[in-house]
C-alpha cells in the first residue's frame, strides 16, 4: 500500500532559528551556528575520521572510524572529569567507517562485509574481537557503508546500498539504458533483517526486509513509534548523463533526498524512479524511459514521509526523546547531512544537522537547520565538498540528553547541550 508524503514539508527554508556565532560568552558553541541557548564543546579532536557514533550509559562515546591503526577500527572516548571534553581514548575491535549502534548492553559495529557485537561491561573497552553476528555481506567497491539498527524484539537491520547510480548497463555512462529488472536488487539496494543475538549468521538474499533503496546509511529504530526509519541518498548526474532531457538547473534540485518509514515488504522504487520534491511525486528515471514528467510504474511504490534538497547526502538520523532540550526538540528527528558534490555550477549545499519535528507518526512542521552550515563549511560558499572544513557524519544522544555530532572531514566530535540560563 502506498503511503503519501506530507507535502506541507516541502519548500522549507534552508535556515530557521539559526544565530551565527551563537551565544553569549557564557555559552560557547565550538564554532557551530546553533539556536539561542544551545552550547557546544569539541568533545574530541583528532578522532580518526569518525563516522557513526554511539554513547553508552556511563557516557563513553564509541566511534566507527575511517582511519584506524590497521588492526582496530573502533574508538572509545572517555570524559573522566565531566567537562564535556574526552581526556582518554583507545582503539579496539573491528569495523571501518560504517554503522554503529547500542542495544541491550552490546555494541554492534559493521564493516563492509559483516557485523560484530561487543559486550559492554564496567570498563570502557570491550575485550577481544567480538562476536561475529553476520558474515558475508556483498563485497562491493561503491556504497559499501552499512547502516545498523536494532528493534524492540531483538531484530538487527542492516542497510546495504546498491553499488550503482541507476543500475545502467554501463554505470554512469551517458545514454546507457537501465537494466530491467535490476539484478542488483537481489542482494543490494535495500534493508536486510537478522537476529540480533545469533552468532555466525550468513548473509542471504532471503533475509531481505525492504527493497528499492539506492543507498541508505542513515538508519534508526524509532522507539517511541516502534518502527524503522531511514534517510536515503538519491541518484546523481541527471543532466550529465541525459543532457537532452535534463538541464543543469534541474540537476541542482533533483532528486530530493527522502526520509522513509520502512515496513517489511516495502519497495521504494530505485532504480526505476526518483523523487521530485517540487512536484511531490515520483518520476521515472531516464534510464527507464523517463523525461522529467512521466510517472508510469512509479505510482506503485511506497512514497517517502518527508523530502529534503537534492544531493545533501544524509548520513545519520536519530530521534530525540530526552528532556534536556526544550519541548520543541522532543519527539522529532535530528538528521546529519554530509554535503553535496553534484550541484555544480551552483555552490554545494548540505553540511549541517537539521531538526525535523513530528506530529504523531508523520513529520509536522517544516524542518529547520539546527547546527551549521557555516560552522561546518568554514566559508560561506563551497564549490566542492573538499572545501568544507568539517562535514557531519554521525549522531547520538547521551545519557543526560546531550547531542553528539561526529565530523569525519575534521576528525572531530562535538557535544551539544542546552543552557536555559545563558
Amino acid at each position: 500500500m502506498t503511503r503519501r508524503l506530507n507535502t506541507a514539508l516541502l519548500g522549507a527554508p534552508l535556515l530557521m532559528l539559526v544565530v551565527p556565532g551563537a551565544a553569549a560568552a557564557a555559552c560557547k558553541t565550538a564554532g557551530l551556528d546553533l539556536p539561542p541557548h544551545f552550547c557546544a564543546t569539541v568533545f574530541a579532536k583528532n578522532a580518526r575520521q569518525p563516522r557513526h557514533i554511539a554513547v553508552a550509559a556511563n557516557g563513553t562515546v564509541y566511534a566507527n572510524v575511517n582511519h584506524g591503526d590497521g588492526k582496530h577500527d573502533l574508538l572509545a572516548l572517555i570524559d573522566s572529569n565531566s567537562d564535556g571534553v574526552a581526556d582518554k581514548r583507545q582503539l579496539f575491535g573491528r569495523g571501518g567507517a560504517t554503522g554503529l549502534t547500542l542495544h541491550d548492553g552490546w555494541l554492534y559495529a559493521a564493516s563492509a562485509t559483516g557485523v560484530r557485537r561487543y559486550r559492554l561491561g564496567r570498563g570502557a573497552i570491550p575485550d577481544g574481537e567480538g562476536q561475529r553476528i553476520v558474515t558475508g555481506l556483498p563485497d562491493q567497491k561503491a556504497h559499501s557503508a552499512r547502516g545498523l539498527a536494532v528493534d524492540d524484539t531483538n531484530h538487527l537491520y542492516v542497510a546495504i546500498g546498491a553499488p550503482s547510480n541507476a543500475c545502467q548497463k554501463d554505470d554512469r555512462q551517458p545514454g546507457s539504458p537501465g537494466q530491467d529488472p535490476c539484478p542488483l536488487l537481489e542482494k543490494q539496494g535495500g534493508i536486510w533483517r537478522f537476529a540480533a543475538d545469533k552468532p555466525k549468521q550468513k548473509f542471504s538474499a532471503k533475509a531481505r526486509y525492504a527493497t528499492g533503496i539506492r543507498n541508505l546509511f542513515a538508519l534508526t529504530w524509532d522507539r517511541a513509534r516502534h518502527r524503522l526509519v531511514g534517510a536515503q541518498m538519491g541518484r546523481d548526474q541527471l543532466s550529465a548523463l541525459w543532457p537532452k532531457k535534463f538541464s543543469t538547473e534541474q540537476n541542482v534540485r533533483l532528486p530530493a533526498e527522502v526520509l522513509l518509514d520502512i515496513k517489511q515488504g516495502d519497495n521504494f522504487g530505485w532504480p526505476y524512479c526518483y523523487y521530485d520534491g517540487k512536484a511531490h511525486a515520483r518520476r521515472l528515471n531516464p534510464e527507464y524511459g523517463g523525461d522529467g514528467h512521466k510517472i508510469g510504474r512509479c505510482a506503485d511504490y511506497t512514497d517517502p514521509i518527508a523530502a529534503y534538497p537534492a544531493h545533501w547526502a544524509p548520513m545519520d538520523v536519530v530521534f530525540y526523546q530526552a528532556k534536556a532540550f526544550p519541548k520543541a526538540y522532543r519527539g522529532g528527528a535530528f538528521i546529519a547531512f554530509h554535503g553535496s558534490w553534484d550541484r555544480s555550477p551552483e555552490p554545494q549545499q548540505g553540511f549541517r544537522v537539521i531538526y525535523q519535528p513530528f506530529d504523531g507518526d508523520k513529520p509536522g512542521k517544516p524542518y529547520r537547520t539546527f547546527a551549521g552550515p557555516t560552522g561546518f563549511t568554514g566559508e560561506k560558499i563551497v564549490r566542492s565538498p573538499g572545501n568544507a572544513a568539517h562535514r557531519p557524519a554521525g549522531l547520538a544522544v547521551g545519557p543526560k540528553g546531550a547531542l553528539y555530532v561526529s565530523d569525519d572531514q575534521g576528525s572531530t566530535i562535538y557535544r551539544i547541550t542546552y543552557n536555559v540560563h545563558d
